[in-house]
């Protein structure tokens, strides 16, 4: 058995990377960026739990008048 070794420059691996998606259909495209958006949003301390929009409420006080 003959081990071959290929170092790949990061740019090369960005192209290649970038062919593999190209060639692939939208609708995997897509779901793959679904996956990826929902490995990176879900809370780790409720898996079940729907990923949903992070509410923010802030008062404001105006001074003078």
């Amino acid at each position: 058995m003959q081990r071959t070794f290929t170092k790949l420059l990061p740019q090369d691996q960005a192209a290649r990377d970038l062919a593999y998606w190209l060639g692939r259909p939208v609708a995997e495209r897509i779901a793959a960026v679904e996956a990826l958006w929902r490995d990176a949003h879900v809370p780790p301390d409720n898996p079940d739990a729907e990923p949903r929009l992070q509410r923010v409420c802030r008062v404001l006080v105006r001074r003078g008048r």
